[in-house]
């Protein structure tokens, strides 16, 4: 089992959908455990501030250093301290796996112009980032990636093949494209191909637009 600890100042942010699909039935099952840490409760004024103005001068607000740390030592968590930050290194597959096969693994969430620097350089063990592009806050990118790993747990899916032929499972390659019924829909027709029967021209096909694809978007 892995436990999954959030710190946010947004705890109901993620009651919602960690309470739904694939997260919700990973917990069930014992295969993960959620603490959602409101950050607020590790500060000491009658406000609950958690921002101030930044050193220096300009625009907007940053968040405190005292709550973070405040929080993660009474968490005293094993594994990844994870800040999100668009400074951070882009979030992978390969960390996906990395996080999934930990103990433990700790989100911090940012919110308002920036985190305190000393977050980052003394208490988080890496920063990550889901994307070029600025959110208005760490809890869209920790929902992503508790999502991302909680599904390649063992037994959250129920069946591995679902996961192992995802895109990006297999050394970063994309999947092939997928069909259901009907057949024929509006005059566009499955491929031949994926109807035959034929175990080996199934493989084949999904080998070579998987190929096209990752080619595309290299």
């Amino acid at each position: 089992m892995i436990r999954v600890n959030i710190v946010t100042i947004f705890p109901d942010f993620f009651e919602g959908p960690l309470g739904l699909s694939i997260p919700k039935r990973a917990a069930e099952a014992g295969l993960v455990e959620y603490r959602l840490v409101d950050l607020r409760d590790y500060t000491h004024d009658k406000h609950n501030t958690v921002d101030d103005l930044p050193y220096g001068g300009g625009a907007g607000m940053v968040m405190k250093p005292e709550p973070f740390f405040e929080a993660v030592d009474d968490l005293e968590p094993e594994g990844p301290i994870v800040l999100l930050s668009a400074r951070g290194s882009a979030f992978r597959h390969r960390d996906a796996v990395r996080f999934s096969v930990g103990r433990e693994l700790t989100l911090l969430c940012g919110h308002y112009k920036d985190v305190d620097q000393r977050v980052a350089e003394h208490l988080a063990t890496e920063e990550v980032s889901i994307g070029d592009y600025v959110l208005s806050g760490g809890e869209i990118g920790a929902l992503a990636i508790t999502d991302a790993v909680v599904r390649l747990l063992p037994g959250a899916l129920g069946d591995h093949d679902a996961a192992a032929t995802d895109s990006f499972y297999d050394d970063g390659a994309l999947s092939a494209p997928s069909y259901t019924r009907p057949a024929e829909f509006r005059g566009h027709a499955v491929p031949e191909a994926l109807r035959s029967g034929d175990h080996a021209k199934i493989e084949a096909w999904r080998r070579e637009h998987s190929e096209r694809a990752t080619k595309r978007r290299s």
